[in-house]
């Protein structure tokens, strides 16, 4: 075993018994030219302190600290730290110890014509590190100087590429991975899948694993999660089923991307089933997967469910706390969430840039606008956490849903960081909820230089001129909407029955229950009239009469959703509804009614948040 000190005599006086007189330093080398035709480094004997150095490292496998030590002891003795075989082993040790890759690469860069051993350990770890993308450029000048890169190259490279996410510069590698015949390798096969699916292009991704002939567990998965995590749960969960014929057994990291995917789908139902087969097997043990399971029953909106596990979780880190935390805030329990957060203080923890985006999102919904403030203060100053974008928008929505618009518009203007047009467009819904045209129309012009097609804009501009019953403008909006070919995301809902999950647009007529689906809204209208419902019209961003805007509101996807679950529950069952969009104001008071005159728990997660309807209320108390 390595003593804690190494500097302790003793320790080396057996590996290094030469006296100084002794010690062989290495004469004067030009390095390696940086051409493509670089002349062979000359063979110099070895000397012997060479070799006991490299038998030292590798006779361990020590901490940083004790790399550092060695490393030390090596330059007391005369070691030539320029040899390449004694310098890929100590750049291998500061990688293996997770160390500084600055100091690698000083390491590195001593090295005399580095193997491709060292230069694909350097790539591991930049690929490893919390900035990968030196890994490109190491590439580059490996080829540059003459080096050409072996099987486990690219694995490392594109796993660097994949957590940088940039696909450009992925596409670029893939190219050379053919060049040089390294494609039909099933672990370089899995990292271009994996480096597609994390950059978001999961077609790519998917295209690639159906063209592979051979596909282990690892490209199942890799595939699965792409999936789940790039807006297609539906997919991937017909590739879990398609995984099952194939008779491959499924692991946790399967698991994990299904739960992903029931977590984006809201199959609550599909996520208990997965979950109670994970139990079965063992694999709720790993803090990860009961991590990932948190989020699920979060996301689906079965919040007690999830502080239930929580509660019985005997490992818990921060990560367990922020998800709690983040699922309480979205759910509406804002307050419950806060308390967390004191818990989380209490507890000794140190919350992490993802908690306060949780903190910040639970005070912006809860109107608690000072509290905002003073966390986000403490965020800084006591905390030491850089803002990310992710914070600077739930401040400007906590100001905009409050109605502080101008002081919003001013706290852009002050940010420490470029708004991107994620910020304006928070500002834009905010001016079309409360009704200012004027900083709306200002604000359309900001986000028109960062992200001019985006449908989302035309449509909060449109509204508001609709609002202000400005229908040329409407329409001067719609035209240029169609000139530019932008198209409105149409909106949807999703619901969950036995094993399938069931998706209804407005005015949707496709479903073979639509008969039964339009008696029961005919049901629900005329109950919820007596109850003294009265259409929100307003919300009708169309120059029509109100008996047709009355028509209009009856059929939104989110209230056929409600009647086919009606049609198809027993009395008392929960509903859960997925909308893509954010649910209109005249939906939110029909289902508050219909959660009351047909006693049922209704719950519908639409873009930005949960409301649970239960007796006629809503846990937004209206403040959404």
């Amino acid at each position: 075993m390595l003593s804690k000190r190494l500097s302790s005599s003793s320790l080396f006086s057996s590996a290094f018994s030469s006296s100084p007189a002794s010690r062989s330093h290495p004469p004067t080398r030009p390095r390696c030219s940086s051409t493509t035709t670089s002349p062979p480094c000359p063979e110099t004997p070895k000397p012997s302190i060479t070799d006991q150095c490299i038998a030292l490292f590798q006779s361990r496998a020590p901490s940083l600290r004790e790399v550092k030590q060695i490393h030390a002891f090596c330059v007391r003795q005369g070691a030539p730290l320029a040899d390449p075989d004694l310098g890929k082993h100590l750049v291998l040790k500061i990688v293996c110890a997770s160390g500084p890759m600055g100091y690698a690469h000083q390491v590195f860069d001593q090295i005399w014509c580095p193997s491709i051993f060292a230069w694909n350990t350097m790539i591991r770890g930049f690929a490893e590190s919390e900035d990968p993308r030196p890994a490109s450029q190491l590439y580059r000048r490996m080829r540059e100087s003459g080096v050409e890169p072996d099987t486990h190259t690219y694995p490392f490279l594109l796993k660097a590429i994949a957590k940088s996410t940039d696909v450009k510069e992925g596409e670029q590698v893939h190219s050379h991975c053919i060049k040089d015949g390294f494609e039909s390798l099933i672990y370089v096969q899995n990292t271009l899948v994996h480096m597609y699916a994390s950059c978001g292009d999961s077609e790519s991704a998917h295209r690639l694993f159906v063209l592979m002939p051979e596909r282990d567990l690892v490209a199942w998965n890799t595939v699965i999660k792409g999936f789940a995590l790039n807006g297609r749960p539906n997919e991937a969960l017909t590739l879990f089923r398609d995984m099952e014929l194939e008779f491959i057994e499924p692991d946790g990291f399967t698991m994990v991307g299904l739960i992903t995917a029931c977590a984006e789908l809201g199959a609550l139902a599909l996520g208990r089933r997965i979950h109670v087969y994970m139990t079965k097997v063992g694999l709720t043990k790993n803090l990860h997967v009961n991590n990932t399971l948190l989020d699920l029953y979060a996301k689906c909106g079965s919040i007690r469910e999830a502080q239930r596990l929580f509660n019985e979780m005997s490992e818990k880190n921060v990560v367990s706390w922020t998800c709690l935390i983040v699922g309480l805030a979205v759910n509406g329990f804002g307050k419950e969430a806060l308390e967390l957060f004191c818990e989380v203080e209490r507890e000794g923890l140190v919350p992490t840039e993802i908690t306060f985006v949780g903190v910040l999102y639970a005070c912006s919904h809860c109107g608690l606008v000072d509290k905002g403030f003073e966390y986000f203060r403490r965020m800084k100053e006591e905390f030491h956490i850089v803002p990310r974008i992710e914070h600077y928008g739930c401040m400007v929505d906590l100001l905009g849903r409050a109605g502080l618009v101008e002081q919003a518009r001013k706290f852009i203007q002050d940010m420490e960081l470029r708004p991107n047009a994620v910020i304006w467009r928070i500002l834009l819904a905010a001016c079309t909820i409360h009704g200012h045209l004027a900083l709306a129309e200002a604000t359309r012009a900001e986000i028109l230089q960062l992200e001019p097609k985006h449908s989302g804009d035309y449509v909060l501009l449109s509204n508001l001129y609709a609002l202000e019953r400005r229908w040329l403008d409407v329409q001067k909006v719609r035209k240029e909407m169609s000139n530019e070919g932008v198209r409105k995301a149409p909106g949807h809902s999703l619901v969950e029955l036995g094993n399938n999950v069931h998706e209804f647009t407005m005015g949707d007529k496709s479903h073979p229950q639509s008969e039964a689906i339009y008696l029961k809204l005919a049901e629900i209208t005329k109950l919820l009239k007596l109850e003294g419902y009265i259409p929100h019209t307003v919300n009708v961003f169309a120059d029509i009469e109100e008996e047709e805007k009355e028509n209009a509101l009856s059929y939104h996807s989110e209230k056929i959703a409600v009647a086919f679950m009606l049609v198809n529950t027993g009395p008392g069952t929960p509903i859960r509804v997925v909308k893509n969009l954010r649910i209109c104001a005249d939906c939110h008071l029909a289902i508050k009614l219909v959660s009351k005159v047909y006693n049922r728990e209704i719950v519908v997660r639409d873009r930005s948040r949960f409301h649970h309807f239960r007796g006629g209320a809503c846990s937004c108390k209206e403040y959404w």
